[in-house]
C-alpha cells in the first residue's frame, strides 16, 4: 500500500516560505542586535580606556591609589561655584586623585573661547597645594603647524604650565610675553597660547574659589570651614 502524497498547493508554498523568511528576520534582526550591543560595548571600553590614559598622562598611578573615572563628578554640583570661569559651553566631569584616604589633585575640565578657529577644550591637573600638574589639549581646530603647537605630541610649549600656580606667576602675568605676559607664545601664532593661557589662569581661579570642595572626599557635600 502506498502512502498519500502530499499535495503542495501555491498559498501552502508561499505560507511556508512566508515563515521561513519570518524566521530567518527574527534570526538576523537578533544577530544584528547582539553584534551592535558587542560593538557598542567594545566602543565603549576603548573610550574609557583613552580616557583613562588621557587623566593618568597628568596624574601617573603611582600618585593616587583610586580609579580616576570612578572618582568623577559633575561641574554644575551646587556646592561649586564660579563655575563659569571655566567656561564650559555644558555641564561637564571633572576627577578627583586620592590617596591614603585624602585628596591629593583634581583633574578639571575647561575651555578657551577664543581660540583662532573655534573653542579649544582642555584638561588641567592641579595638586592639592594649587600647583599645576600639567594641561592637555583635548580638542581643537587650530592650523596646523602653527596653533597646533599646544598639542603636546607638536611641540614641549604645553609644559610650560607644569609647576605654575596663581602666585607663580602672579596672575598679573598670566599673559603671552607679547601681552606683558611672562609665557611664551608660539612662533607664527600668538592667538592660540594667548587664549590657552588665560583659559589656566581662569581654571586656577576656580581651584582656589572651590578648593575646599574639590578637595573634600564628599565634594556633594557643604563643606563647613
Amino acid at each position: 500500500m502506498t502512502e498519500p502524497t502530499e499535495t503542495i498547493t501555491l498559498s501552502g508554498a508561499i505560507r511556508r516560505g512566508a515563515i521561513g523568511l519570518g524566521l530567518f528576520a527574527v534570526f538576523t534582526a537578533g544577530l544584528i542586535a547582539v553584534t551592535q550591543q558587542l560593538t557598542a560595548d567594545r566602543i565603549a571600553d576603548n573610550e574609557r580606556a583613552f580616557e583613562a590614559q588621557t587623566l593618568l598622562a597628568l596624574v601617573p598611578a603611582d600618585q593616587h591609589d583610586n580609579d580616576l573615572l570612578d572618582s568623577a563628578y559633575r561641574t554644575d554640583l551646587p556646592t561649586l561655584t564660579q563655575s563659569e570661569l571655566l567656561r564650559l559651553p555644558e555641564s561637564a566631569l571633572w576627577y578627583q586623585a586620592q590617596q591614603d584616604g585624602e585628596v591629593v589633585a583634581v583633574i578639571l575640565p575647561l575651555v578657551a573661547p577664543e581660540g583662532y578657529t573655534e573653542a579649544i577644550r582642555l584638561i588641567m591637573a592641579v595638586a592639592r597645594d594649587g600647583t599645576l600638574m600639567g594641561v592637555r589639549v583635548v580638542q581643537h581646530r587650530e592650523t596646523p603647524g602653527l596653533g597646533d603647537q599646544v598639542e603636546v605630541t607638536k611641540s614641549d610649549w604645553i609644559h610650560s604650565f607644569d609647576g605654575r600656580s596663581l602666585g607663580q606667576p602672579p596672575l598679573d602675568d598670566w599673559q603671552v610675553k607679547k601681552d606683558g605676559g611672562a609665557f611664551d607664545q608660539l612662533t607664527g601664532a600668538t592667538i592660540t597660547p594667548r587664549a590657552v593661557v588665560r583659559a589656566v589662569a581662569r581654571g586656577l581661579q576656580f581651584f582656589e574659589h572651590n578648593r575646599s570642595v574639590l578637595l573634600a572626599i564628599d565634594p556633594t557635600q557643604e563643606v563647613t570651614e
